[in-house]
């Protein structure tokens, strides 16, 4: 039987057992009226003059990247001093207009945001903050529950179906946040197993074996952990995508229920998972693949639809987990999947069935994002044109929007870290125990709202504290020496 039907099987024998102990869990959506009778109701999948976009850059998408910090902050980062944020309290005074203008030029510095995960620079366009005041103003912030009690409207069913459009599946859930959704999925996966064993026989049968990337993210690792708990699960941790070593792992395992899960675009390295020979290895093996396309989504592919989309895979990918507060510019997360996978984590799911559903402002701003992000082609052109540049400029064999300079320790790091905030940007040195001790580096992501001039003032920084001619490609890591 082919491996995504096998799946199915599974899921739906689960979901039976689900349904004879009567936990299986519903969704109630809530229909979502205007407060005053007279005042016309604004259809939220409506596509029309609500949704405003535009061909080109405006001036408020440098909101984006353009940030100020107060003096004292910078002067707390340039010692490397920690901050609980009390400064931020800071006011500027009472006086007139140009009274304030001067004392926040003395009190602030600006600076140009070279470390975020606003790809698309959508966190500050207005359609997408209209979205959210028109739906605050109509229906209050909310949401009144969890998803399962009587946080689920019409709102966040809209957003379920663009999405699970965009990702080309059945269905969608959404999650609090994209954490939240990695966990879900694991620990969900995890269950199958617990429900379908039956005697000592069966038992040893129903266990998963999951394969992890070894540079996956902190909420695959986390859901991994709280799975194996379960005593059903049995985890292999192959090497950073290297898939002679899966390949090895997948060959040497006689469980039959078996789950390759990986990072689609990796946060800490900028490299892609190697979709294609996932995809070959899948078709042999038969396992279920799970994608964090985290970074991927709305930024890669035509459509914006994610790695999957770029390497032409996504009917290969059988669920798919995404985010909402990066390139969408909003908040929270989702898993794209089949109808039968969706009932079954939303009943298994723990991160999702104990977490209160996500604000409804937010559900209508994530859905405004999702229309700007197919309308606006523009901003994903930019962003691969950006890449491009900051490739002639350096010489650097960047693939992705995200530069991952390793610089060795964590004094080299801070030190090139501070460099560049003196220069004017703001681009963190990443440390233990984000990343392996002697990796710290300094991450760059390029965005569709910065410009050619701010990539060149960039590189001109960087090139003080970083010597490109000394950058080599180690197994898709970029490695450099200050």
């Amino acid at each position: 039987m082919e491996n995504s039907s096998l799946w199915d099987k599974w899921v739906e024998e689960a979901l039976s057992k689900l349904e004879a102990l009567k936990v299986l869990r519903s969704l109630r959506p809530i229909y979502l009226s205007p407060n005053d009778r007279h005042h016309r109701v604004r259809n939220p999948g409506h596509v029309g003059e609500d949704y405003e976009v535009f061909d080109e850059m405006q001036h408020w998408d440098r909101n984006a990247v353009q940030i100020s910090i107060s003096d004292s902050t910078f002067q707390r980062w340039l010692h490397d001093v920690p901050s609980s944020g009390d400064e931020n309290e800071i006011i500027c005074g009472d006086g007139l207009a140009n009274d304030k203008t001067i004392t926040f030029a003395r009190q602030f510095k600006r600076l140009l945001l070279f470390s975020g995960n606003d790809y698309l620079g959508l966190s500050s366009h207005p359609t997408i903050a209209k979205a959210a005041a028109r739906a605050a103003q109509e229906h209050g912030m909310g949401p009144r529950g969890s998803a399962l009690i009587c946080g689920y409207t019409n709102y966040h069913r809209l957003l379920e179906s663009c999405l699970a459009d965009l990702k080309k599946k059945e269905d969608c859930l959404l999650c609090p946040t994209g954490f939240a959704a990695n966990m879900a999925v694991i620990v969900a996966v995890g269950n199958i197993a617990s429900l379908l064993a039956g005697d000592e026989k069966s038992f040893k049968d129903e266990k998963i074996a999951i394969f992890s990337d070894a540079l996956n993210h902190a909420s695959i690792i986390d859901g991994i952990r709280i799975a194996e708990r379960t005593k059903m699960v049995e985890v292999f941790v192959y090497k950073h995508c290297d898939m002679s070593h899966l390949k090895t792992l997948l060959s040497c395992c006689t469980m039959r229920k078996k789950v390759v899960v990986t990072d689609s675009l990796f946060s800490m390295d900028g490299d892609f998972a190697p979709m294609v020979e996932l995809v070959k290895l899948r078709r042999k093996y038969g396992f279920l693949l799970v994608l964090d396309d985290a970074h991927g989504t709305f930024v890669c592919g035509k459509n914006g639809g994610g790695v999957a989309e770029q390497f032409n895979c996504e009917r290969d990918v059988d669920i798919c987990v995404g985010t909402l507060s990066k390139a969408a510019g909003c908040q929270g997360g989702f898993i794209a999947c089949s109808k039968s996978w969706k009932k079954f984590i939303q009943s298994r799911g723990r991160s999702f069935i104990f977490s209160t559903a996500i604000p409804i402002p937010i559900a209508a701003a994530a859905h405004a994002a999702v229309i700007v992000s197919n309308k606006e082609t523009w901003r994903r052109r930019a962003i691969w044109n950006h890449v491009q540049y900051f490739h002639a400029l350096t010489g650097i064999p960047i693939t992705s929007p995200i530069i991952s300079l390793i610089v060795g320790n964590e004094e080299k790091a801070l030190q090139a870290s501070r460099h560049l905030l003196k220069s004017g940007f703001h681009a963190t040195a990443i440390r233990p125990p984000t990343v392996p001790a002697n990796s710290c580096r300094l991450r760059i992501t390029l965005t569709a709202v910065h410009t050619q001039d701010d990539i060149k003032k960039l590189t001109i920084a960087l090139s003080s504290c970083v010597n490109f001619q000394d950058i080599v490609s180690h197994n898709s890591n970029v490695y450099a020496k200050l």
